[in-house]
């Protein structure tokens, strides 16, 4: 497994990383280990979770995640070579009630940071975390799954960022984070970040955790150049697009049983938008021209990458990861990442 650095600290992680969002609801414990096992085997190091997983959120479920992570680390004994990200729960991270997560003030202030990283580490059963990212900014943004920008007021108790950065500045000086980052966030947002911590002395984050795949490669139009130039680099996440981009959901009347789309209504809407379903056709057939398997070659695209940190592969059962794991460790051919873009400047990003 490739491994990369993350931002411009001196840790290295592996190009692909896992996501745990499944272990505690639909992924046991039993399961999730044996992920953990295969995931470790094949070279990956870095592992992600946050602390209102797993999804779907509930609060008789919330933390498990972690719990999880943390109890595989101290069983396997790999605490010093593996690195733990994961991400505090601000209020633009509003899917479902998550009033169970500190109430229903979720500011990114120094009061929710600091108990934030304390039961994070707690649950873990760690003393630092390598990589603490912020889920969604503080303040209302307008770029997921939108097609234009509509300007939403400031809440009078929206955090500043120079707070947030100052609070975590705390938990870094105090060696219980060693890097932060980003999720969910804006050019303006990241840029600021950056301006904020070579001004005041101020943590610098090292990635940016949002959505790529090949129906979704807005990132380069918003953010590649910012990654590249500042070398804060890309968590990818959905890079499979939840699963529409292996093929399975294609010519189907109903989404196949145990799918994520027959259990979750409204990603079963999103398989209704036709620009996505025609292009993830196109790029099925792509791949099986070129004998490959349609969820290898997403994977492999999404890792090639120049603004490319770490693709978060995430999966219900250890069969899948398996299969997804191939996908992370092929190359593509200059031939198919030409036909690929050419789908894509035929039809931008059909998934936003």
């Amino acid at each position: 497994m490739e491994m990369r650095p993350l931002g411009r600290s001196d840790l290295k992680v592996s190009a692909a990383a896992l996501g745990v969002m499944t272990f505690g609801s639909q992924t046991d414990e039993a399961e999730a280990f044996a992920q953990l096992d295969l995931a470790f085997e094949r070279g990956i190091n870095f592992f992600d979770t946050a602390e209102n997983y797993p999804s779907p959120v509930l609060a008789e479920t919330h933390g498990r995640s972690e719990q999880i992570l943390g109890r595989w680390i101290k069983a396997r004994g790999v605490r010093d070579r593996v690195v733990v990200a994961t991400k505090i729960t601000g209020p633009g991270n509003a899917v479902g009630d998550m009033s169970h997560i500190r109430g229903a003030d979720r500011r990114l202030d120094r009061a929710n940071i600091l108990a934030a990283v304390e039961t994070s580490l707690k649950r873990l059963g760690v003393d630092y975390i390598d990589h603490y990212q912020l889920h969604w900014p503080d303040r209302p943004i307008t770029t997921s799954r939108r097609q234009r920008y509509s300007y939403i007021p400031d809440a009078p108790e929206i955090v500043l960022l120079e707070d947030t950065l100052g609070a975590l500045g705390e938990v870094v000086a105090a060696g219980k984070v060693r890097h932060i980052g980003v999720a969910n966030e804006t050019p303006w947002g990241v840029m600021r970040c950056l301006a904020l911590s070579e001004q005041g002395g101020l943590p610098r984050i090292a990635t940016i955790q949002n959505g790529y795949s090949l129906v979704d490669r807005s990132f380069e139009l918003e953010l590649a150049e910012v990654a590249m130039r500042e070398q804060v680099g890309l968590m990818a996440f959905s890079p499979l697009a939840g699963g529409i981009l292996t093929g399975k959901y294609l010519g189907a009347d109903s989404p196949p049983p145990d799918s994520r789309a027959a259990d979750n209504a409204g990603f079963a809407q999103r398989l209704k938008n036709t620009r996505m379903q025609a292009a993830a056709q196109a790029y099925v057939d792509i791949a099986r021209r070129h004998g490959l398997d349609p969820a290898d070659m997403a994977l492999a695209f999404v890792r090639q990458r120049p603004f490319m940190t770490s693709v978060l592969v995430a999966a219900r059962t250890v069969d899948q990861l398996a299969r997804n794991l191939k996908g992370v460790e092929l190359s593509l051919s200059r031939e198919v990442v030409r036909e690929i873009d050419a789908v894509h400047d035929a039809a931008p990003n059909p998934a936003r």
